[in-house]
């Protein structure tokens, strides 16, 4: 759910849910006090009618006992004399919030009331006035004491005047009102308190707790900790927040362990550098002592001497060479020039260089041309020649025959140039062959002086290769030979 969404519905349930709760609970509350009024007041009909008459109420109240004394009064007035019966009429008019006075002539002989409530005396009408009588409905008293006074007027056996009077007072159902007044409060609020639980409860489960993953996430990554995921099942902005934080982990943790490999390639580079140029400059420094000390006492040794020395200079110089172009590899900073090249002119160049070093290591070279004389690519002619020269040494580094040779066949293969190297070296065994344009990745594990190198000749190779938009790969069979092949694509004229 969109946070923009969550926070309308938030929106709405506080505002409505607690007026519809509170309504509720108003009307569940209305209801039940409705049915105690009925069952108090001994109302018949609809209550509601007489809360909008308050003074209804309270006559209504006490109206059964108003009828019983008003039959005492009028036929047995001898019992408004007798305590017992009058504190048994008392006790009765108490559970309804009223009480009892009789008053015979102008002294009250019986008071029902509470010390707390002080109702004066002078207060209540003489006997006979114009209050209303008969129909029960009393009349009301304000002041200090409120309450509502219904009074029957009797003669006393001895013809003495009487009055009762029922009184009704406020005092006693202030505190009865008050306590449903805060039933209600109460109840609005906890209406407002789950109200409140609910949202907060929803609002964390949606929003709090993935801020929450977060938070841990953030301080694993500070911790420099990778090795955790984040999981967002929202479609919220939250859920996409966690999602793209988790592809930064991850990206991060890539980026880690890139470096972590680079690094760790970096050190097999340097060890391997470090162990094939102690070959050479072990042999120069040998050399030239025996040029010093006087061991190449002929002609023909010194000129020996010099030449060897200068063969290991240039080991020394490719070794360093394949370091520099090795780190621009790296950061994909090789210089490329390319331009149109002639095929058949290129490679007769390239074998006829080849050919005479070749020749010298007792090593036949045959070249074949299958295309057709007038074929171009598009490449770097130095960066070209450097895949030739790289897979033709790395030929002759593994040659173990008595007569080696090296085979080059140029074939048109339709949009490319296919270019294959053969050698009848060692080979390469089968579990070795997908591994070999790997950078560091030696089938050589002795790393012995007679096939040293840095172990990313061929890597480079194939990146060389790969940046002309062409491919490479190799057949092999141990003790037999191996074949490396590459693409490069033909140069086509676009026709406007």
């Amino acid at each position: 759910m969109k946070l923009r969404t969550r926070l309308i519905i938030s929106f709405c349930i506080i505002i409505f849910v607690p007026v519809l709760l509170a309504v509720a609970t108003i009307w569940g509350f209305g209801r039940y006090q409705m049915k105690a009024v009925r069952q108090i007041y001994n109302i018949d009909g609809n209550a509601y009618d007489y809360f909008v008459n308050s003074f209804k109420v309270l006559s209504h109240f006490t109206k059964s006992d108003y009828e019983k004394l008003q039959k005492v009064a009028k036929n047995t007035p001898e019992k408004l004399e007798d305590r017992d019966y009058l504190e048994k009429a008392n006790r009765a008019l108490a559970e309804k919030y009223s009480y009892l006075l009789v008053r015979k002539g102008d002294s009250l002989i019986y008071e029902g009331r509470d010390e707390r409530e002080s109702l004066l005396d002078e207060n209540l009408p003489e006997y006979d006035s114009d209050v209303l009588q008969g129909a029960g409905s009393g009349f009301y008293i304000e002041g200090e004491t409120q309450a509502l006074v219904k009074q029957i007027d009797f003669l006393f056996p001895d013809s003495g005047h009487g009055s009762i009077f029922i009184v009704t007072s406020m005092e006693r159902i202030l505190p009865e009102i008050k306590g449903i007044l805060f039933d209600m409060v109460i109840s609005v609020v906890l209406i407002l308190i789950f109200t409140a639980g609910m949202l907060t409860v929803w609002i964390y489960q949606g929003i709090i707790n993935p801020i929450h993953k977060l938070q841990i996430a953030a301080q694993n990554i500070k911790a420099g900790n990778l090795d955790f995921t984040i999981e967002a099942a929202g479609k919220d902005e939250i859920g996409q927040l966690c999602r793209n934080f988790e592809e930064m982990r991850f990206r991060l943790k890539e980026s880690a362990e890139e470096k972590v490999e680079g690094e760790k390639e970096n050190k097999v580079l340097i060890s391997n550098i470090s162990h094939d140029l102690k070959t050479p400059i072990t042999a120069i420094k040998g050399y030239v002592e025996g040029i010093m000390d006087g061991v190449a006492d002929t002609p023909e040794k010194h000129d020996k001497y010099i030449r060897t020395i200068y063969n290991k200079a240039n080991e020394m110089d490719m070794l360093i060479n394949e370091l520099t172009l090795y780190s621009k590899i790296d950061t994909n900073r090789i210089p490329y020039n390319f331009n149109r090249i002639n095929v058949a002119d290129y490679f007769e160049d390239c074998v006829e260089e080849v050919g005479l070093d070749l020749e010298a290591k007792n090593i036949k070279l045959t070249y074949i041309n299958y295309a057709d004389k007038d074929v171009l690519i598009i490449a770097d002619p130095e960066q070209l020649r450097r895949v030739i020269n790289n897979i033709i040494g790395n030929s002759v580094k593994y040659l173990d025959k008595a007569q080696g040779f090296i085979n080059i066949r140029i074939r048109d293969v339709g949009d490319f140039i296919q270019v294959e190297i053969e050698d009848n070296g060692r080979g390469i065994a089968a579990k070795d062959l997908p591994y070999i344009f790997d950078r560091f990745y030696r089938t050589d594990a002795s790393r012995n002086s007679a096939t040293g190198g840095s172990g990313i000749g061929l890597s480079i190779v194939k990146k060389i290769i790969e940046d002309h938009g062409g491919k490479i790969w190799a057949n092999s069979k141990e003790e037999s030979g191996t074949i490396m092949y590459f693409v490069i694509r033909k140069y086509q004229e676009v026709i406007s």
